[in-house]
C-alpha cells in the first residue's frame, strides 16, 4: 500500500535517505529515470515522437533533465528548455549537449520564439517546472513558460501528450490548491507516495493517470502517514470460506432498517451484508413494510416491529434488544427516517439498563441512525467501544459541530480527530473515503467513482460492514474491505453498464461476486 504524504513528510524521508547514503543525485537520477519509463511504457513508436521538457532550477527540473537523458537513449528526439541558464559544469546539462540534445533556454530567448517553436512541433511535453514544494501564485518565469503551452494547447493542430514529473507545475500538494495557469496532466508520475493535495478537487482532475513509481524512499516515509487501500490488502483482510462450513459459522447480522418512504434502504443493506458473506441476515423493519421486503430479500430472517405512520418508535426497543442478544454483529440506520418516535427508538437504545445487547467492536451506525445519536448527550460513551460510523459530510457536521466546508477542507484530519476523540472506528464518506480508528491507524479509498453519487449506495457500503462484522474481521479492518469492495464495484457496474449515469445501488450491489471472484474470496 502506497502512503499519502505531505510535503514536510515527503521532504524528511528525503533527508532521511540522504542521511543513510541513499544521496539525493542517486534519488535524481532514479526519478527521472522512472517518468522515461513511463513515458515509453504509453508510446507505441518512441522513435517517431518529439519530446520537449520544461525543466525548472530546482530539483523536478533535475528530475527532467535526467528523464531527458533516459529517453534519448531510447532513440527520442530530444529537446529541453529550462527557465534558467545553468551552470556551465552541469552534469546533467552536459551529459545532455555530448549526445547533441538541444538545450534551451529562457535567459536566451526573451521573446519566447524558441519555446514557441519546440511546442509547436512536440508531440509529448514533459512538465518538470516547479514540484512539489510550489506556492501559488507562480513566479514570473514558470509563469510565462506555462502560459506558452497554454497558447500551444489552444491550437486546432494535434494536441500533445502532458506528462507531469512529481505534480502539475502550479498544484500545492498539500492543499490541492491550483495556480490558474496550471495545465492537466494526461500522466502524472509522482514519487513513492501519493500528495495530499492529489485527494482534493479539483487538483485530482488535473493529474491524469497516476504512477506512483518506487523510487526507493519507501523505507524512510513516516509510518504516521495514511495508507492508500489496495486490492491486496483488502485480500488480506477478506475470510477464507472453509469447505466444512454451515450458515452459523459466518455469523448473524442484525439489520435495523427501513420504514414506509425508504422500503429500498433495508433492502440493500440486507443483501449486501449477505453478498459478503454472512450466514444470516435478519431484517428489522417496520410490520407494514415486512411484506415487501420479503420479496426483495427472500434470504432474510424477517422481524417486523411497531410502527407509527410506517416508522419504528419506541415500542420496538423491547423486541430489538433480544435480537441484538441473538447477533454477532448489529446494523442500525439505513432508511429509518426522521421522526420523532424514531429518534427516541434510537435515544433508549443507547441507555445502559434498557438498550441493545450488542458488544464493542460489532456494531454499525449509519444514515438517520447518526443524527438521532448526535442528538443523546455523551452518546460517545453510550455506545459500544469501536463501533463503527459511516457519516457523508453532512452526518459528520451534525455529529462534529463542524461546517461541511471545513471538513472537505481536511478530510484526513478531521476524520483521524474524531476517531481518536470519540473512541470509535470513523468511515467518512465521499470521493476518497477515508477511514481512521482510535489508536491512529488511517487509511483512504482510491476511488472518486461518481457511480457512487447515488441514493442507496450508502445503505450497501454499511450492509457489506455489518456482513463483515459478523463473520468476525475486527471494526477498522471491516470498514476498511468493505470500502475497498464498494468502490471497485462501483468502478465495474460502470465498466458493464458503459456509464457512470445509469448505475444505481441495485447494480453496485450485484457486482459485489465479481469484486470477491477477482480477490479470490
Amino acid at each position: 500500500m502506497a502512503r499519502i504524504v505531505t510535503v514536510e513528510q515527503m521532504r524528511a524521508a528525503e533527508a532521511a535517505a540522504d542521511a543513510s547514503g541513499y544521496r539525493y543525485s542517486e534519488m535524481m537520477e532514479t526519478a527521472g529515470r522512472a517518468v522515461a519509463e513511463a513515458v515509453l511504457a504509453r508510446l507505441e513508436e518512441p522513435d517517431r515522437h518529439k519530446v520537449v521538457i520544461l525543466a525548472g532550477s530546482g530539483n523536478n527540473g533535475g528530475d527532467g533533465l535526467v528523464c531527458a537523458h533516459y529517453l534519448r537513449n531510447a532513440g527520442m528526439a530530444v529537446a529541453v528548455y529550462l527557465t534558467r541558464t545553468p551552470p556551465a559544469d552541469d552534469p546533467k546539462v552536459n551529459r545532455l549537449k555530448e549526445r547533441a540534445v538541444l538545450v534551451a533556454d529562457a535567459d536566451q530567448d526573451l521573446e519566447g520564439i524558441v519555446l514557441s517553436r519546440l511546442l509547436g512541433s512536440a508531440t509529448v511535453v514533459i512538465d518538470a517546472l516547479v514540484g512539489t514544494g510550489a506556492r501559488l501564485p507562480l513566479s514570473a518565469r514558470p509563469a510565462q513558460v506555462l502560459g506558452a503551452l497554454h497558447d500551444r494547447l489552444s491550437r486546432p493542430d494535434a494536441r500533445p501528450m502532458i506528462v507531469a514529473v512529481d505534480c502539475p507545475s502550479g498544484l500545492e500538494c498539500d492543499t490541492g490548491a491550483c495556480d490558474p495557469l496550471l495545465v492537466a496532466a494526461d500522466l502524472t508520475v509522482t514519487f513513492a507516495a501519493w500528495k495530499r493535495g492529489f485527494l482534493a478537487f479539483p487538483a485530482h482532475s488535473s493529474l491524469g493517470e497516476l504512477v506512483v513509481a518506487d523510487i526507493g524512499l519507501g523505507p524512510f516515509v513516516s509510518q504516521q502517514a495514511p495508507l492508500m487501500m489496495s486490492a491486496a490488502s483488502a485480500a488480506e483482510i477478506l475470510p477464507i470460506r472453509p469447505r466444512d462450513a454451515h450458515k452459523g459459522t459466518f455469523g448473524r447480522a442484525l439489520v435495523v432498517a427501513g420504514s414506509r418512504a425508504f422500503v429500498g434502504a433495508a433492502a440493500l443493506a440486507g443483501e449486501a451484508a449477505y453478498r459478503v458473506g454472512a450466514g444470516l441476515v435478519e431484517l428489522s423493519t417496520p410490520a407494514e413494510v415486512w411484506p415487501i421486503l420479503a420479496g426483495l430479500v427472500p434470504e432474510a430472517i424477517g422481524l417486523p416491529l411497531p410502527s407509527d405512520e410506517g416508522a419504528l418508535d419506541g415500542r420496538a426497543l423491547g423486541p430489538l434488544r433480544d435480537a441484538s442478544s441473538r447477533a454477532t454483529a448489529t446494523l442500525v440506520g439505513p432508511g429509518l427516517g426522521s421522526s420523532s418516535g424514531v429518534h427516541a427508538l434510537l435515544a433508549g437504545c443507547l441507555e445502559a439498563e434498557t438498550g441493545l445487547a450488542w458488544a464493542p467492536g460489532r456494531v454499525v451506525i449509519d444514515a438517520e441512525g447518526l443524527r438521532a445519536v448526535a442528538t443523546v448527550a455523551d452518546w460517545p460513551r453510550k455506545l459500544p467501544a469501536s463501533s463503527v460510523l459511516t457519516p457523508h459530510p453532512g452526518e459528520f457536521s451534525a455529529l462534529t459541530g463542524l461546517s461541511t466546508r471545513e471538513i472537505q477542507a481536511d478530510r484526513i484530519g478531521a476524520v483521524e480527530r474524531a476517531a481518536r476523540t470519540w473512541g470509535h472506528v470513523v468511515l467518512l464518506k465521499g470521493a476518497f473515503t477515508v477511514m481512521a480508528s482510535p489508536d491512529g491507524a488511517l487509511r483512504v479509498l482510491p476511488f472518486a467513482e461518481p457511480a457512487l453519487a447515488r441514493a442507496g449506495t450508502g445503505d450497501v457500503l454499511s450492509g457489506l460492514i455489518v456482513g463483515l462484522l459478523a463473520q468476525g474481521i475486527a471494526p477498522f479492518e471491516a470498514a476498511c474491505a468493505a470500502g475497498w469492495l464498494h468502490g471497485r464495484a462501483a468502478e465495474l457496474a460502470v465498466k458493464r453498464l458503459g456509464t457512470a449515469t445509469s448505475v444505481v445501488a441495485r447494480d453496485v450491489v450485484a457486482a459485489i461476486p465479481a469484486v470477491l471472484g477477482e480477490l479470490g474470496r
